[in-house]
């Protein structure tokens, strides 16, 4: 097992005041079985910027854009990752019944719009 210590800086724009960007120093871990002689340095941080990519404009920015996730002012963090769990679900329904050719929906949002409990109950079921 390899593991890494990635230095970066990240800029923080206060909301109020753009002009006033400030960085922040962060060091990132990682652990990966990757021998230390199959990748170089600038193919590992690659893949590291590759996961975070993936991550950030897969799941996440559809939960946002769909669900306006990030404006969610949730109390509670069980409350917040249950809600979470069931725009997965929700995302995962979706792209399941795309798969199937079993929906005329061009979006998810679009998908959600027409659902109610006694369509999805079905699916669920399957």
């Amino acid at each position: 097992m390899r593991l890494l210590a990635s230095h970066r800086r990240r800029a923080i724009v206060p909301k109020p005041q753009p002009a006033a960007v400030a960085a922040a120093l962060e060091i990132g871990y990682y652990a990966t079985s990757v021998a230390l002689d199959e990748r170089d340095d600038a193919a590992v941080m690659a893949a590291i910027r590759g996961h975070w990519s993936g991550s950030e404009n897969g799941t996440h920015n559809r939960r946002d854009v769909t669900f306006a996730e990030d404006a969610g002012r949730t109390a509670s963090r069980p409350g917040a990752a249950a809600l979470a769990c069931f725009r997965n679900l929700a995302i995962g329904l979706y792209e399941l019944q795309k798969e199937r050719q079993r929906t005329q929906a061009d979006s998810l949002r679009a998908w959600c719009q027409r659902q109610t409990f006694t369509s999805v109950w079905p699916l669920l079921n399957a």
